[in-house]
């Protein structure tokens, strides 16, 4: 079993360009090395598209098996990822499809031209707080919904660029648009999403900032440790 780990650990320090090559003469720790390091965001496309985990899940997996199927297609014209990118975007648009009529996307786009502010996403805390710890699933469960609820031609532009970092010169290349256009669905979806926050947030205020638990205990027990033994009694006031 060592011998194995070690092996497959030695596909991991090589390139996309590298791994596809042992792809297409059929390694199987190259393939394996291509979904480790390709999994998220190929996963978190296909998500936006179909707006279901384990729809997104089977999308994935019949993207690999039709882009590793056609590896001796790939050419490095495009980078690995990006290639990727477009079979599994292909196969969940074509479940979409399949589901309900295309969606007209110039009036989406034509909608959105005002700018919008940058939503500021929470980050991941070191605070072992379980309240804390709620707190923020809670705020990641309220992110995915509303993101859901963005029309797709948004929601996708906005999980490749906002979520997954990737270029606007690689999103158009992905989506077969202008960069212009991906600008505009990006604003466009943070404008959406920041309305739906303020709309939804408005009425959880109330619970920011918890403290309870653990921690509203540890102050009461510092405070009780500093004070001086039993207080005397009072007198009678008779």
């Amino acid at each position: 079993m060592r011998s194995v780990q070690a092996t497959q650990a030695a596909f991991t320090t090589l390139d996309d360009r590298e791994l596809a090559l042992l792809a297409r003469q059929g390694e199987p720790g190259a393939f394996r090395a291509i979904m480790l390091r390709h999994n998220r965001r190929l996963y978190r496309v296909a998500r936006s598209v179909v707006r279901d985990d384990s729809e997104a899940e089977d999308v994935l997996q019949e993207g690999y098996v039709r882009a590793f199927a056609a590896m001796g297609e790939f050419r490095n014209e495009a980078s690995l990822s990006t290639w990727l990118t477009r079979i599994v975007l292909n196969e969940a648009l074509g479940r979409v499809r399949k589901r309900r009529p295309t969606v007209g996307l110039d009036g989406l786009d034509a909608s959105g031209r005002e700018s919008a502010g940058v939503i500021a996403f929470p980050l991941a805390s070191g605070d072992a707080d379980p309240e804390r710890a709620a707190a923020q699933r809670e705020v990641s469960f309220l992110l995915e919904r509303v993101i859901d609820e963005l029309p797709e031609p948004f929601r996708v532009v906005f999980m490749m660029r906002a979520v997954e970092e990737m270029s606007i010169e690689e999103t158009a290349h992905v989506l077969g648009l202008r960069p212009e256009s991906v600008k505009t669905r990006l604003h466009r979806a943070r404008r959406l999403l920041r309305d739906a926050l303020v709309s939804k947030l408005a009425s959880a205020l109330t619970g920011t900032f918890p403290f309870g638990g653990r921690r509203c205990a540890r102050v009461a027990d510092a405070v009780l440790s500093r004070l001086p033994g039993p207080m005397s009694p009072r007198p009678d006031a008779s």
